[in-house]
Parts: structure tokens; sequence; C-alpha cells
């Protein structure tokens, strides 16, 4: 695909609201029932600050709106992303930004990981949290992706861990999910966040704002993204 009809699509998902249009191959990572997709397309939204900032011992009612509504916005920037992809005469697939799959061994997991093809495409890391951090936006993000057999531009190197010592989301986790190891690209997830523990708390703790379905401590903690 070419460079100005690309910058086309990157123009209209900003105006629609993102902060940032990432391109990546995805080989490696795309699960074998999505092998013919060989690119990916990450969509960044970046959240209040105004409502992360409020979250404090616990999620607030505002944050599972505004979670809610950012999934939605990225939801559509993705179908806006499939039918331009289409109208190019290629084939895309697109990834809900919020959605666990339990037929495929892990309950805690998605059709496909958006941090993966957001490392892919150079946008950040993944931090100890098991969060994607973005160096400009932190982990104040959502992301969604959109799968292609368009051949994309992919340039960008992947971002190696940034969070040296840093233990702050380690320390603001409520139930210990955290487990305070550093992210090297290939770990599998549970060598550095146990989802089960996360969840079971959210539901326990959290279950009477947004059904026990966000939480976000250890996202307010960190200091990266914060506005200055």
């Amino acid at each position: 695909m070419n460079t100005e009809s690309l910058s086309q699509l990157r123009q209209r998902l900003l105006y629609e609201g993102l902060c940032d249009v990432g391109f990546s191959r995805i080989d490696e990572t795309v699960p074998p029932d999505l092998a013919r997709y060989h690119y990916a397309v990450t969509l960044m939204y970046r959240l209040s600050d105004a409502i992360v900032d409020e979250i404090d011992a616990s999620p607030t009612y505002a944050y599972f709106q505004h979670y809610r509504a950012a999934n939605a916005l990225l939801d559509r920037c993705a179908l806006i992303t499939c039918e331009f992809l289409r109208r190019e005469g290629a084939a895309a697939y697109p990834i809900a930004a919020s959605q666990s799959v339990h037929d495929r061994g892990d309950k805690y997991t998605g059709i496909y990981q958006h941090k993966s093809a957001a490392v892919a495409a150079g946008l950040g890391w993944i931090g100890k949290s098991a969060l994607f951090i973005s160096p400009e936006h932190g982990p104040r993000v959502r992301l969604a992706t959109v799968l292609t057999d368009a051949e994309l531009p992919c340039d960008a190197a992947p971002m190696e861990s940034r969070c040296g010592n840093c233990r702050l989301c380690v320390e603001a986790c409520p139930s210990g999910a955290i487990l305070g190891k550093n992210y090297v690209r290939g770990m599998e997830r549970s060598e550095i966040f146990d989802a089960e523990k996360c969840s079971r708390h959210m539901k326990q703790a959290f279950g009477h704002i947004g059904r026990g379905a966000v939480c976000g401590l250890c996202m307010a903690a960190c200091p990266i993204g914060r506005p200055r």
C-alpha cells in the first residue's frame, strides 16, 4: 500500500480522536487461525488525565464509563480502518478493543494481543504491570488492532522495557498480581503478571463499580505519561 494512502488513513484516525497509529508485521505473534494476515494497524487512544488522576484506592464510576467509551471509539475506528483497507483491495480483520475469549486456553486473553502489534510497531513496550506503555502517554492508553493482508511499511524497531528499577505499579497493585519483573520479548505474560489473581480481586473489591471489570491502580501509579 502506498505512503500517500496510509497518510490519509492516519490523518482520518487522528481526526476521529486517536492519539497515534502504528503499522507492523506480525508473523511471529499471529495465531494459526489468522495466519493469512501478516500485518497489523495499531490504534491508540489516550485516556483523560482528569479521570485517571481521580483513581486512588479504587477505580471510579467515571473511569468505568470512560473506559467503555474509549473502547467504543476504538472499535469504531477499527471499522473505519477495515473499510479503508477494503476499498484499497485488501482484506482486514478487526480485533475488539476489549474482549476476552474463553476457548483458547486462557480466559483472560483476547483473539489477538493488541500489545504485540503495538510493540512491533515501535510505539512502546510492555511494563512490569503487563500494560502497554507509550513513551509519551505511558499506560494511559487503550488499544485496538486491525489485521490485514495489505503490505504495510514496518521500519520501526520494537522497544525494550524502560521500566528499570521502578516498582510503583507493583506497590500500587492491591492483589499482588504484578510480580515485579521487567518484561523481555518472548516472555509469557504469566512470568510477570497473574491475570487470574487480578481478575479475582477486581470482582471481589470493585464489583460494585462496573461489575468488577476495571481497576486502573497500576496505570494511575505509573509516572510515565503523567501531565506535567
